[in-house]
């Protein structure tokens, strides 16, 4: 190692290797299909549009009484009436959550022209992330067992048994029986979602549907958000959420997500699909132990999905960030990207200050966004923010900006040290 170099050997190691088998890895696999549910657009062409337009979601609480709480705002999914999109007789199995995966899931399939009762169902699996556990499911059987003074082990069970309920009820109605599971990273599970989607595919797996769909808007989630100290109490709209800025106080939560149709690509070729974008590289870490010399995790986690795809940092034309909305966790962030890109040297965007932070929803939400961004040849806008002068970033503010756009990395980071990063590319 030379002597600014401060990666352990092990992770030396890792690098070398990634980079010998970038002659030989197998085809990337591409995404075919986008099912997006968010706060400022229900359906991946409404969310398109308005963030191009730099329309906010953010607004009052209104699924719940929130005038109690410090917290009143949210960046809620809007228009969406379950009754209309799901058969009736799923409306009572589901919570508000679930119901959002379940549409979620039928408009990614949809866009990816799949069929599933067509396909092989052991070919097929469902692969998603969670971050809460599904407060509102949580809150509404706390109470069913309060009223009845029930047993508080079924209540556990409910609890543990809800993290997989995104992905069972998306396999289930789907049949969808290959390999399944959850990832639970909280923001950054998003990508270890379509991560651990794109090994099974490698696999010999034919075809995942991947991503997120979460959100907390209850009075038991609100209590939560509001203990882990990171959300900000401010009630405008405008003011509330704004990363990167020299008077950012934290972020606005919101519900909804993305799910992404991850195909091996030679099925997509041999069926003439439609191909967003290709998930070339990911890379994972924990952030190191305070005074351990170590280099961050974040800036070691794109090093890592860069070494991955084999790409090179100044083939990287966009960074979808984080954007915690707090002063430490957006410097260090910052720091990162400048370490592997230089100041100022790539555009850094936050589309989710028009949403939220969606928590295992987030990730996957950028992810589509970025394949929108390839797509269109278009960086979507970050709104309401400026970035700080002595953070360094070339931060997209105030309109979209027009651009080719080839490459794209999307950052994610979760509490407890979590850290995420996934290129993906035309």
């Amino acid at each position: 190692m030379s002597p600014t170099d401060t990666r352990t050997e092990a992770e030396q190691a890792v690098a070398t290797e990634q980079g010998g088998r970038a002659a030989t890895r197998p085809a990337p696999p591409v995404v075919t299909g986008l099912g997006v549910v968010a706060p400022n657009g229900l359906g991946t062409e409404a969310y398109w549009a308005a963030t191009l337009r730099g329309e906010s979601g953010i607004g009052p609480v209104s699924r719940f009484d929130a005038s109690g709480y410090p917290l009143r705002l949210a960046g809620e999914v809007p228009g969406f009436a379950a009754e209309e999109l799901l058969p009736g007789r799923l409306l009572p199995q589901t919570d508000h959550m679930t119901r959002l995966a379940l549409v979620a899931a039928d408009w990614a399939l949809a866009d990816a022209d799949v069929r599933p009762q067509e396909w092989p169902s052991l070919s097929l699996g469902v692969i998603t992330a969670s971050s809460a556990g599904g407060y509102e499911f949580g809150e509404n059987e706390l109470r069913a067992l309060w009223s009845r003074g029930a047993q508080y082990v079924s209540a556990y069970q409910s609890f543990a048994w809800f993290y997989a309920v995104n992905t069972g009820q998306i396999s289930i109605r789907n049949g969808m029986r290959g390999p399944s599971g959850v990832v639970v990273a909280d923001q950054a599970g998003g990508l270890d979602a379509v991560a651990q989607a794109r090994r099974q595919i490698r696999k010999d797996t034919m075809l995942v549907l991947t991503g997120g769909v979460d959100g907390s808007v209850c009075s038991w989630g609100w209590a939560a958000r509001l203990a882990g100290g990171q959300v900000s109490t401010c009630a405008d709209p405008a003011l509330a959420y704004r990363p990167f800025h020299a008077e950012a106080a934290g972020h606005v939560p919101g519900e909804g997500g993305a799910l992404l149709v991850l195909e091996d690509a030679g099925s997509a070729r041999e069926r003439g699909a439609r191909v967003y974008g290709e998930i070339a590289g990911y890379g994972a870490t924990f952030d190191p132990a305070p005074g351990s010399g170590r280099v961050g995790g974040p800036e070691r986690a794109i090093r890592a999905a860069l070494a991955d795809a084999g790409v090179a940092a100044e083939e990287v034309d966009v960074v979808f960030a984080d954007a915690a909305g707090l002063p430490e966790s957006d410097r260090v962030e910052a720091e990162a990207i400048g370490a592997v890109f230089g100041r100022h040297g790539v555009p850094v965007t936050a589309p989710k200050t028009m949403t939220g932070r969606l928590l295992s929803g987030a990730a996957p939400l950028d992810l589509a966004a970025a394949l929108l961004s390839i797509r269109d040849g278009v960086i979507p806008p970050t709104v309401n923010t400026t970035a700080a002068a002595e953070l360094g970033l070339d931060l997209v503010a105030g309109g979209p900006r027009v651009a080719p756009v080839k490459t794209a990395l999307v950052l994610a980071r979760g509490e407890g040290g979590f850290n995420s990063a996934m290129v993906v590319r035309r």
